[in-house]
């Protein structure tokens, strides 16, 4: 035991590295606090299309149809929101990445919900959907519930979560983005503004 203790002092610091290494291994808040923080430097910021984004997969079909369930019961079909801006965002409780951006969608959410043209679809992909309504209670979020109701494209979500689509109003998407990134950006906003703003 005195062996531990001096040891301890000799190394403290490396110590307490081994510790926040642990935590970050085992808890996902933390995990998703730490990446948080990276994605507020603006490093894995998402982009538009006409942007130079490799991990963006641009589309121009504009009669793909991806149905959703919301709680009580009805169906939403993206194809019917033509003449809207619609943010789509695929993500699961179980998700790291995803937990680290979610307060960042809530604060978009925040800012543009009382836009009429503006839509906002979290599609929760957990496999008992209970999971996720209990993270999002727990966090305070009040972002839109919705699960698939039916096949997802491809063109919108291939496996990786979280990933992020943005149609325009025509139904063409024009962000796709897959992983961590931070919506509550200026940047982007302006991005979501210069397509609110575009006639159908």
């Amino acid at each position: 035991m005195e062996n531990m203790k001096k040891w301890l002092r000799a190394n403290w610091s490396t110590a307490l590295l081994m510790v926040v290494f642990i935590i970050l291994l085992v808890n996902k808040d933390a995990k998703a606090w730490l990446m948080r923080q990276v994605a507020s430097t603006g490093l894995l910021n998402s982009s538009f299309s006409g942007s130079k984004d490799k991990n963006q997969k641009i589309t121009s079909v504009e009669n793909m149809n991806l149905s959703l369930k919301k709680d009580n019961g009805s169906v939403i079909n993206t194809a019917g929101l033509k003449g809207k801006v619609v943010f789509i965002n695929f993500w699961a409780s179980w998700c790291p990445p995803c937990r680290a951006e979610f307060p960042s969608i809530q604060e978009f959410y925040d800012q543009y919900k009382s836009n009429p043209d503006m839509v906002f679809l979290t599609v929760n992909l957990d496999d008992d959907p209970e999971l996720g309504k209990v993270y999002m209670k727990q966090k305070n979020f009040t972002l839109p519930f919705v699960i698939p109701a039916g096949h997802i494209p491809t063109p919108y979500f291939s496996g990786s979560l979280p990933t992020t689509v943005v149609l325009d109003k025509k139904g063409r998407v024009q962000l796709h983005h897959q992983g961590l990134a931070d919506y509550s950006k200026e940047s982007f906003y302006h991005e979501i503004d210069a397509l609110l703003s575009e006639t159908n």
